[in-house]
């Protein structure tokens, strides 16, 4: 399924400065009954942004629209642990985000958001560090993402560390391919090899 081609994002981030953030939390298990990848935005962080009795949580980041906004989620170290469930990677696409950035990814997690069309950025902990205290003086500081050349700089300070990404999923996503459309832009040399084949 063809979706958005990656261009250079520049945008403010969202900042849950939380570790070990798991995919339960990312989506709870009891919102996984849809097939479908629509939907399940409305429930990302459910018993983080909403009460047992289901009024939502004001100061929740996600929630604090008029302060913290953009396409980017900013999160602690080991991002996505836990379950492999892919439906966490949907409901942080289908949401909004494009990136997460965090010091670490589990990797089922970090291979589904690549999968999916969702940028996840490892930098350092201290660029990580760099990232929070810059939201936390101005919350709509701006950070720009360049996947092709794999840099995220944050602009208020100037720094930018470069991310690594594996060759294939870098052009997926620049081009907005999933594994199906990538094979269909091969189908050229797939027919020339079968005709040589055949003879």
């Amino acid at each position: 399924m063809a979706r958005e081609k990656f261009v250079k994002i520049v945008s403010s981030a969202v900042p849950v400065n939380v570790e070990n953030i798991d995919t339960d939390q990312i989506i709870p298990a009891r919102f996984l009954k849809a097939t479908e990848r629509k939907g399940f935005g409305d429930n990302l962080f459910r018993d983080w942004r909403y009460t047992k009795d289901n009024r939502l949580i004001s100061d929740f980041p996600v929630n604090d629209k008029a302060k913290y906004e953009g396409n980017i989620l900013v999160a602690g170290y080991n991002f996505g642990c836990g379950s492999s469930r892919e439906h966490a990677a949907w409901a942080i696409y289908d949401y909004g985000f494009r990136v997460v950035v965090s010091s670490f990814f589990a990797d089922i997690f970090r291979n589904n958001a690549l999968n999916n069309g969702l940028l996840p950025i490892q930098v350092t902990p201290e660029f990580l560090s760099g990232i929070f205290d810059t939201i936390a003086k101005d919350s709509k500081a701006q950070f720009t993402v360049d996947l092709e050349n794999q840099t995220i700089t944050n602009n208020t300070t100037g720094d930018s560390e470069k991310f690594a990404i594996d060759g294939y999923k870098k052009e997926c996503l620049l081009n907005g391919y999933d594994d199906v459309d990538y094979l269909v832009t091969l189908r050229p040399e797939i027919e020339t090899f079968e005709h040589a084949r055949n003879r």
